[in-house]
């Protein structure tokens, strides 16, 4: 009866592989791979992208008043009387303008705030990238974690519910108590979970990277052999400070507030002088009664005025308070980027000691791992003397189990703290880089 007990579960744990383990439908996808694909596809590289082509265009926007800007139009309308204006300008068939700043300390000062302004664009879309780069590669080496789970755990319920028939034989020929059966239960439904997480996990982890690629999920297959060995942390404090200063979140908080600055400074400036360059052409009709108030010989058709426009601003309390608004602007932006500062110091420091603490949390767990392995061959020598029971053997291989499976989750988080080091100081990108 007993062998039938074990063909029925080996069978069992063929068809949980099967159902486990999807067949490979797609091309290998390497880490490498992954991350250039997700650089291109994904909507937090694209929203970057869009916030930089802005930044540029009003930059450009600033810049160009500088540039004459052309209008050519038509002032048509009837006249009683003498001819007056329309919008300005005397009713014309052709209507040509001209005009730009000259002189704008003001406009000079808003064209640096532009240019900060886009500097800071590009280094926020340096760092959506870096963020991109970490999700795809924490991802990937998640869901290698889980596919090189899926066999031991496959492996571990199967042995539990080999242990769960022996029970259950031996409680039948009076060897073992009914607790025992409660007990092996226990473990195969605690080996089941585990194994039921993994796959969940799994399937969550492709969606995911399939959000991130653009691959079709069924498709996604890791290669673990692409992932380069991750470098061992720095601890110098000089390193550490030279990575604050270009970490993209501090260097575009800074850039934001030397922005600001260029803005109060540009509302102060508004109380300069400013001289323009204004011109207009036109050609004036016949019949708007031109010739009853000016003489035939004074009269011309084809008239053209070139000339600057100059402002002397006199007062304006309005503008006073608006440059002191922007001013406190700029004292809150530069605050806000010393405490970006700050804070990015603060995160890179506890990701160090993360990354100690997890190096010797696993050294723990390895040796934890190599005692439960030792203590799995005692106990078959012990079987074999008739000095253990089968009860102590599956204890042993339950405790070896549970061993190996917290030496993986603290590999894992291990490798997620040394990654997030790596943004933090500006080479996690290079690093993606040397994978195959």
């Amino acid at each position: 009866m007993k062998p039938a007990f074990n063909l029925v579960g080996v069978l069992f744990c063929f068809f949980l592989a099967a159902a486990a383990v999807p067949a490979a439908s797609g091309e290998p996808l390497t880490l490498k791979r992954a991350v250039e694909l997700a650089l291109t596809h994904s909507p937090a590289s694209g929203q970057a992208a869009a916030d930089e082509q802005r930044a540029f265009a009003s930059f450009r926007e600033t810049r160009d008043q500088f540039i004459p800007q052309l209008l050519i139009g038509s002032g048509l309308g009837d006249s009683w009387g003498y001819p007056l204006s329309l919008e300005g300008s005397a009713p014309s068939l052709v209507n040509l303008t001209a005009q730009s700043a000259l002189f704008s300390p003001a406009l000079r000062s808003g064209i640096h705030a532009a240019r900060s302004e886009y500097k800071a664009a590009q280094i926020g879309a340096k760092d959506r990238r870096n963020q991109v780069v970490q999700d795809t590669t924490l991802a990937y080496l998640e869901l290698v974690k889980w596919q090189q789970l899926i066999g031991p755990l496959q492996q571990q319920h199967g042995d539990a519910t080999n242990m769960e028939e022996v029970v259950q034989e031996r409680i039948q020929q009076g060897i073992d108590s009914p607790s025992q059966d409660t007990e092996a239960r226990l473990s195969t439904a605690r080996s089941k979970l585990r194994l039921a997480q993994a796959q969940g996990a799994i399937d969550e982890l492709r969606s995911i990277l399939s959000q991130l690629t653009g691959m079709p999920s069924a498709s996604i297959e890791v290669v673990p052999d692409s992932v380069p060995a991750l470098p061992e942390a720095s601890t110098n404090s000089a390193d550490t400070a030279n990575s604050v200063k270009a970490n993209p979140a501090v260097e575009f908080a800074q850039e934001h507030a030397r922005a600001e600055t260029f803005k109060a400074r540009a509302e102060h400036l508004a109380l300069w002088p400013t001289v323009d360059f204004a011109s207009q052409y036109a050609v004036l009709a016949k019949f708007n009664n031109w010739q009853q108030f000016f003489p035939t010989n004074a009269f011309q058709r084809n008239n053209a005025s070139v000339g600057v426009v100059v402002r002397f601003p006199f007062f304006n309390a309005s503008q006073h308070a608006h440059a002191e608004a922007a001013d406190a602007e700029a004292i809150r932006a530069r605050k806000e980027a010393e405490a970006t500062k700050n804070q990015v110091s603060q995160e890179t420091l506890k990701l160090q000691h993360s990354v100690e603490q997890l190096t010797a949390a696993k050294e723990v767990s390895e040796l934890e791992y190599e005692i439960a392995k030792s203590e799995v061959d005692a106990v078959q020598i012990r079987m074999s003397s008739g000095n253990a029971t089968v009860h102590d053997a599956a204890n042993a291989r339950l405790q070896l189990a549970e061993k190996y499976n917290a030496l993986q989750d603290t590999g894992f988080q291990l490798e997620r703290a040394r990654i997030g080091l790596l943004r933090a100081t500006g080479e996690l990108e290079t690093w993606v880089e040397q994978s195959k």
